[in-house]
C-alpha cells in the first residue's frame, strides 16, 4: 500500500483533496489534433475538387499560408514570393517565406508577387502534394537557391554607441504536404532519401498523414501522432525563437544597383 492509500485508509475525510487528479491536457491535445484533421479536410477537398494541378497547388499552398500566419507571432510575416540580394540575384521562387516585416521591407511588390531581401528571410517552405524521393530533391534545390544568396549586415546605433553586426544566421528550410508518398509514411524510406549538404539541407516538414520530422541537435525526430501539425508548428517557433531578429541590412548595398 503507498503512502498515499494509507493516508485515505485512516482518514477518509481527507482523501478527496489527497486523491485530486493530475492536469488534463487531453482537451487540449485534442483540440490541436482536430486543427489538423480540418486542414487535411480542406486539402482533400481540394484534390478532389480541383482538376487543374496548378490551381490546386495555389489553394494548397494558401491553406499552409492560412496556418503560418495564424500561428506565428505578428513579428513575421508569410508569403510566396522570390528572394533577391544586393548583387542583384533571384532565388527560385518560393511557396512558403517566413520573414521579418519589421525591420525590412518587401520589394515591388505586386498583387501577390513579392521581392524579399534576403536578410530579411528567417524560413522557407516548398508544398507539394506528398513527400517523396523527387520532391525532396526538389525542395533541397529551392533551399539552395535561396541560401546561396548574399546577406549584407551592418552596424546598428544606439544611445551609448553602436552594436555590432550580426553574422547572419542559417535560414530554415522544409517540405509541407498533405501525405508521405512511401507504405511507411516517414520512416525508413523516407530517411534514406533526406540530405546532408547543409545547402539544400532539409530542417524540418510536415505530412498531414503520416506526422512531422525535425532535426534537433542534429539527430532527426519524428512525430507520427495525432495532432503533429501542432508539434511541428512549436518546434519551428522554437527554432524561429532561437534566431533571434535578423541583421540590418546594408541599404547603401542595395543603392548601388541604381547607381554602380
Amino acid at each position: 500500500m503507498t503512502q498515499l492509500s494509507a493516508a485515505a485508509a485512516i482518514e477518509p475525510a481527507q482523501s478527496t483533496a489527497l486523491q485530486a487528479p493530475e492536469n488534463d491536457v487531453s482537451w487540449l491535445r485534442d483540440a490541436f489534433a482536430k486543427v489538423q484533421m480540418n486542414l487535411r479536410g480542406q486539402m482533400a477537398l481540394a484534390s478532389q475538387s480541383i482538376s487543374h494541378a496548378g490551381t490546386m497547388g495555389s489553394v494548397n499552398e494558401d491553406h499552409w499560408l492560412e496556418v503560418f500566419r495564424a500561428y506565428l507571432p505578428n513579428r513575421y510575416d508569410v508569403a510566396t514570393g522570390i528572394v533577391i540580394d544586393s548583387q542583384g540575384n533571384r532565388s527560385d521562387q518560393i511557396d512558403v517565406l517566413v520573414f521579418d516585416r519589421h525591420f525590412t521591407p518587401t520589394l515591388l511588390d505586386q498583387k501577390n508577387h513579392r521581392y524579399i531581401p534576403a536578410e530579411a528571410v528567417y524560413a522557407m517552405f516548398e508544398c507539394k502534394p506528398t513527400i517523396n524521393k523527387d520532391y525532396i530533391e526538389y525542395a533541397q534545390g529551392k533551399a539552395a537557391s535561396v541560401r546561396r544568396m548574399r546577406r549584407t549586415s551592418v552596424a546598428i546605433a544606439h544611445a551609448g554607441g553602436f552594436y555590432k553586426p550580426k553574422e547572419p544566421f542559417r535560414i530554415l528550410a522544409g517540405l509541407l504536404a498533405p501525405q508521405a508518398s512511401w507504405v511507411d509514411g516517414l520512416g525508413e524510406a523516407f530517411r534514406r532519401n533526406l540530405g546532408t549538404e547543409d545547402l539544400s539541407k532539409l530542417d524540418c516538414g510536415c505530412a498531414l498523414e503520416h506526422g512531422c520530422f525535425d532535426f534537433h541537435d542534429g539527430d532527426l525526430v519524428v512525430a507520427t501522432e495525432q495532432g503533429a501539425l501542432m508539434f511541428f508548428l512549436f518546434r519551428l517557433l522554437s527554432r524561429l525563437q532561437s534566431l533571434g531578429s535578423v541583421p540590418a541590412i546594408d541599404w547603401a548595398a542595395y543603392s548601388r544597383i541604381i547607381r554602380p
